[in-house]
């Protein structure tokens, strides 16, 4: 056992266990922010503040709790969630840190379906930077209750008064400061609160400050607004007392200041995230379905077990974690559980995770946090239950993937390992998607955007030894016709004893977009035999497959068997495939060839500000723009986008958005590729074929 898990374990609870808390006494708190803000540097801090650590790890010595991932210690950035527990006035407060970087959102989606509260952190240095300006939006939309950290008071160019009138300018005049910085950048030494012993330089920013969070809990209680109304001001216990109600209730933000690195304020988060957010217990209760029945649940120990995963990792000693919330009941050691499948499985043992580390306990309650290793069947969104509860709870609902890539092995050795190894990524990051693409042949993954993509590929190589090469996926071109021809084909071969002969006309006519292949007949008098006119269909099939201008399938041609000729002894079913064939390759290239590629329809939501320049660059990728709407200070874009311009679009918008802009796609039609851009494509696909072969 690691140092770590043995202060954990002692310092912590003083010979407590993990199991003895009850569901009041639980906070589950989502740690939210823009790269770099300092949520993982914050978390490390609570730890380290409640004797859950003994040393304070740093990012760029990679030895804090959260980053344990050697692609995070690499990059001194997060790249997963990561649970840091711990215990604060006797009350357990699970902390999931989160990664900002937008490609990796959804981590971010699996603890928000598993929090209770959230906790944005913004840097006092940098301000509200983006990804503190989407995690708001996001915890606003879910209902979850808000605190705001100011990070970072300590470091040169800190401005908490500036910070907190952006905040208030962006997020809204429900963000409120409950305490102040004793000095800033240097001078920082701590922070005060506004009804404490506060200094005299500091009185009338505290006034001020006062009249403000008095002003914000007063739309929380309409006991409290009376008598603001009636007496412009509130006391102490009563801004208290709002603050409760308020911020459960979604009316009041308080805004906190503090340092991770000095530990100034972090104190004062933790009684606020145990006075003001609430516990499992204060919440309503939770849909679920028992059958084709809904059904409510309460975070009750002692109801029906329900439990959903909201995370699946690969621990190299203990093999697949389950990472699991009960929403109801308790899970317990020995337990024997339901999942997706139906079948039943044994819970070996429960645990308690610290970063990388895991607790042994006994169980764990209604709206606790645990972890159950090698589940054999159960993956992330599944419910556990008892077969005699049979309760599913909504899953987590991830992002669907906007960026694309093609994952090739490098060796023979890694073409073996590649799919069972990509399988097990995409098992422990449900926000990748792989799948064989049928047209291409190629195995493509499906991500969140570019470095998303490259830390899947030092995974696979680190974990399984498999080493990618990856590219942009081929695009499933399709060929077709602009006009109708007519083409003739004898094929007359004499090579002793029987020769093959087999002689047809055919007539191409263009079929509407999507209309895909039509074969018939008008011959008349016999003069191609019944028994050989299914051998020219084939024939025609063949090339529709192989093409006849760049190699993609042929779609969209209806193709008549109008005449021809036989020969009573040379004549066979195979000499009229081979005639059917070539006949079908000549009138490919005799009827106008061109090339038709898939188009996305794409939507695309950005800031208003940003929306022109989103437009005029969508038109310089060939897009065809279907109509602009306004939607509370955002702009939503629908337009339809060749397939080749947005397999990786998701990049070049977070650049032009500043990486507000979202977009979302599907496939659409088939549309004609322009004329200039044919010859390129052909060339091209030549080039890649020679240099495969």
């Amino acid at each position: 056992m690691t140092f770590a898990r043995v202060q954990f374990a002692v310092i912590v609870l003083g010979g407590e266990g993990l199991d003895t808390f009850t569901t009041e006494n639980l906070r589950n708190v989502v740690l939210l922010a823009h790269s770099g803000a300092g949520k993982t540097s914050l978390a490390e801090s609570l730890l380290f503040t409640t004797k859950a650590i003994s040393r304070l790890g740093k990012i760029e010595d990679g030895t804090t709790v959260s980053d344990y991932d050697p692609e995070e210690q690499k990059r001194h950035t997060s790249f997963q969630l990561a649970l840091a527990p711990s215990v604060w006035k006797g009350t357990k407060i699970n902390v999931i840190d989160t990664p900002g970087f937008a490609d990796f959102v959804g981590e971010q989606a699996s603890a928000l379906r598993v929090a209770d509260a959230a906790v944005i952190v913004v840097s006092a240095t940098g301000g509200v930077e983006v990804g503190a300006e989407v995690a708001w939006h996001k915890a606003r939309d879910l209902g979850l209750p808000i605190m705001i950290f100011v990070s970072r008071l300590d470091r040169e160019h800190a401005d908490f008064e500036a910070t907190v009138r952006q905040i208030r300018s962006q997020l809204g005049n429900r963000c409120a400061a409950v305490n102040l910085p004793l000095g800033q950048e240097a001078n920082f030494t701590g922070v005060v609160d506004l009804f404490g012993d506060v200094p005299t330089d500091l009185r009338d920013a505290a006034d001020e400050a006062i009249d403000t969070l008095a002003e914000a809990v007063a739309e929380a209680d309409d006991t409290l607004m009376e008598k603001f109304l009636d007496e412009g001001t509130l006391t102490a216990d009563e801004i208290r007392q709002g603050l409760r109600v308020g911020v459960r209730s979604g009316v009041v933000v308080p805004v906190l200041a503090g340092s991770s690195y000095t530990g100034g304020g972090i104190e004062d988060l933790l009684d606020a995230i145990v006075d003001y957010l609430p516990s499992p217990a204060d919440l309503g209760p939770t849909s679920a379905t028992k059958g084709d029945t809904a059904v409510e649940l309460t975070a009750d120990a002692t109801g029906p077990l329900a439990a959903v995963i909201f995370k699946t990792a690969a621990d190299p000693f203990v093999g697949k974690l389950s990472y699991f919330r009960v929403f109801s009941g308790t899970m317990a050691h020995g337990e024997v559980v339901d999942a997706r499948t139906g079948e039943t499985e044994r819970v070996a043992q429960v645990f308690v995770p610290l970063g990388k580390h895991q607790e042994h306990v006994e169980k764990v309650v209604a709206g606790d946090i645990g972890v159950v290793a090698k589940l054999a069947h159960a993956v992330t969104g599944d419910t556990l239950t008892t077969k005699a509860d049979g309760l599913k709870v909504a899953p987590v609902v991830f992002p669907a993937p906007v960026f694309k890539v093609a994952v090739h092995p490098k060796t023979k050795a890694d073409l073996e390992k590649l799919s069972s190894s990509l399988a097990r990524i995409v098992e422990e990051d449900p926000s990748l998607h792989m799948e064989r693409d049928n047209s291409t042949g190629e195995l493509v993954v499906m991500a969140m955007g570019d470095t998303h993509v490259e830390v899947m590929s030092e995974r696979a190589h680190r974990k399984f030894g498999v080493e990618l090469a990856l590219a942009q996926p081929r695009v499933p071109y399709r060929e077709t016709i602009s006009k109708i021809t007519k083409v003739e084909y004898k094929h007359k071969k004499q090579s002793g004893g029987h020769g093959q002969y087999g002689h047809v006309h055919l007539r191409l006519e263009p079929m509407a977009r999507g209309d895909g292949f039509s074969f018939a007949s008008e011959v008349v008098g016999g003069n191609v035999p019944r028994e050989y006119i299914p051998a020219v269909e084939k024939g025609v099939h063949k090339t529709m497959e192989d093409g006849a201008v760049a190699g993609y399938p042929i779609v969209d041609v209806k193709v008549v068997l109008v005449d021809g000729s036989s020969h009573a002894v040379d004549s066979s079913g195979q000499s009229f495939e081979i005639a059917g064939s070539m006949a079908m390759r000549k009138g490919m290239n005799d009827a106008s060839p061109t090339l038709l590629e898939p188009i996305m329809k794409v939507t695309i939501t950005v800031p208003e500000h940003s929306a022109g320049a989103v437009v005029g660059d969508l038109n310089t990728r060939r897009a065809h723009i279907a109509g602009m709407s306004p939607e509370g200070g955002l702009a939503v874009v629908e337009a339809e986008m060749p397939q080749v311009e947005a397999q990786q679009y998701s990049t070049q918008l977070r650049a032009l958005t500043q990486g507000r802009g979202v977009i979302s796609m599907e496939f659409d039609h088939y549309g004609e590729v322009p004329h200039t851009l044919v010859q390129k494509i052909v060339a091209d696909h030549v080039a890649s074929d020679a240099a495969g072969s």
